[in-house]
């Protein structure tokens, strides 16, 4: 008799076990979510009565240069300064007497380790976030 012929009451077994607790989690699960969603949530006296709208935007402001600084600050590229970069080629020509024309002057910023503040355009763009 064949190996995976003798295996099958046990695969159909194995089967069956996954699918009814698949089922009895999902039933449970319902239940809970149908529990929570009837359930009102209490608030404490005096969390939103007499809430000042100025302080609270005040600690948007404050909280804004710490949580833009690591984005503008993080190295778009992770493979930058490495041999086995793909961005670190480039293509060019000249014609004529014009200057040179090269894609390396799209990539350059980004192959040597640029963060957002260091891209041509968007660095400038950057500058108005604080932070």
């Amino acid at each position: 008799m064949a190996r995976h012929a003798a295996s099958s009451p046990r695969r159909s077994l194995f089967r069956t076990a996954g699918l009814t607790v698949t089922a009895a989690g999902a039933v449970l699960g319902l239940g809970g979510a149908a529990q929570a969603a009837t359930a009102p949530v209490p608030l404490p006296v005096g969390t939103l009565a007499g809430s000042d709208t100025t302080e609270a935007a005040q600690g948007v402001l404050d909280a804004l240069p710490h949580a833009v600084a690591p984005v503008k600050d993080l190295q778009l590229d992770p493979l930058a300064n490495t041999g086995v970069d793909p961005l670190d080629n480039g293509a060019g020509t000249q014609v004529a007497d014009f200057q040179p024309v090269s894609t390396t002057m799209a990539t350059d910023p980004i192959t040597k380790g640029g963060s957002l503040g260091t891209l041509p355009v968007v660095g400038q763009a950057t500058g108005l976030l604080s932070g």
